[in-house]
């Protein structure tokens, strides 16, 4: 650590236009080049040359959970980092960020959604298999030397499944650039009509890839059962589409920049089965929306009901998914609420989480320099 600036190594398997976690890395690695540390990237072939310019790449050929994870452990030792924080779940590491939840707690979760001969096909898949494992390791076996949850719901369960010390689990919950989620109304018109929006429309929007955990199939449910003509459901991300066809629903696939159609929406919807902290649901609230997702959203913690949006038990329950919509359909109601929603959001700008996180890398790095 030559005058106390650090090389900090990121590690993120794969790559999506659309993730949350390839935003927040990338948010996070800029603010901390600005403070003079250097970065290095640990990834696969598919993270895009143009989506990191902060620092070295180093490219592992490996893309499943277990090849990834051995490579790098081979890797790690030829690069010089004073500290490694991960996004993923490898071998083991200095800090752990746990942005991707539990997976155990996960595949608890998702059995209450599938059919029994889908629960015994997980118990066979090797993906999965491969996954608890790295799991085990970082904190079971505690080869992760500190963990970061970005909400107490992932906390909670990282203690309640593998017994990993509380007091080495730091809350340090999501945050954006809250500047670059506002917009004037020239744009939301501009916005609204290359996606041919009447102006009486009411355009919920859902955002993310991996529609069966984010609950899309029960979005479309909860549309379709207001029999409102008026509403669309606006779909951002990548999957199969085939699954999920519906008169009300308006596929725009991956989108690098959210924030046009952010300024042409009027609510957001996300029913997930699990999401750690949603980062759409926080930039959606940096936009003004309204937030219906349900309990098992770390974010909905920082949401009060009907007053930042609404908060639904679970996913399945589309009754009360449309009545959170019949809700905020309401014109007035939404422009009543957004001052609070914009106030709350503001809470939670990425300066924050750059000063919490950047602390405990650096703690981090320093106990590990005098081991």
């Amino acid at each position: 650590m030559p005058n106390g600036k650090l090389t900090i190594g990121f590690v993120r398997r794969g790559h999506s236009a659309s993730g949350g976690a390839e935003a927040y890395l990338k948010r996070l690695a800029q603010a901390i080049v600005g403070r003079g540390h250097h970065v290095r990237l640990f990834t696969t072939v598919d993270w895009p040359e143009k989506e990191w310019s902060f620092g070295q790449i180093i490219r592992l050929r490996w893309g499943s959970p277990i090849g990834f994870a051995n490579e790098f452990e081979k890797s790690r030792a030829q690069v010089r980092c004073d500290v490694i924080m991960s996004l993923e779940r490898v071998w083991s590491c200095d800090v752990y960020r746990a942005g991707d939840g539990v997976h155990r707690a996960w595949l608890d979760r998702r059995k209450k959604f599938e059919p029994p001969w889908q629960r015994i096909f997980r118990r066979l898949s090797r993906k999965h298999e491969g996954m608890l494992r790295l799991e085990r390791s970082l904190l079971a076996d505690r080869k992760a030397e500190r963990v970061i949850a970005n909400s107490q719901m992932v906390k909670d369960e990282i203690f309640d499944h593998y017994c990993y010390r509380p007091d080495m689990i730091d809350i340090v919950r999501n945050g954006v650039p809250i500047d670059q989620f506002r917009f004037d109304p020239g744009l939301k018109e501009k916005s609204r009509a290359e996606l041919r929006l009447q102006p009486d429309e009411i355009a919920v929007l859902f955002v993310g890839s991996g529609w069966e955990r984010k609950g899309l199939r029960f979005a479309i449910k909860a549309v379709e059962s207001l029999a409102n003509p008026k509403i669309r459901l606006l779909v951002v991300g990548r999957d199969g589409r085939d699954r999920y066809q519906s008169e009300c629903v308006q596929f725009c696939g991956e989108l690098a920049n959210l924030r046009p159609i952010y300024s042409a929406a009027d609510i957001f919807l996300l029913p997930t089965l699990y999401d750690p902290f949603s980062n759409a649901c926080l930039e959606a609230l940096a936009a003004g929306l309204p937030v219906i997702t349900t309990r098992a959203n770390g974010f909905s913690e920082i949401m009060e009901d009907r007053i930042h949006g609404s908060v639904v038990d679970s996913a399945r329950d589309v009754g009360d998914l449309r009545n959170a919509l019949e809700v905020w359909s309401d014109s007035t109601r939404r422009s009543a609420a957004k001052p609070t929603i914009l106030k709350r959001a503001a809470q939670f700008d990425i300066a924050q989480n750059l000063e919490k996180t950047l602390s405990i890398l650096v703690q981090t790095a320093a106990k590990a320099a005098s081991t």
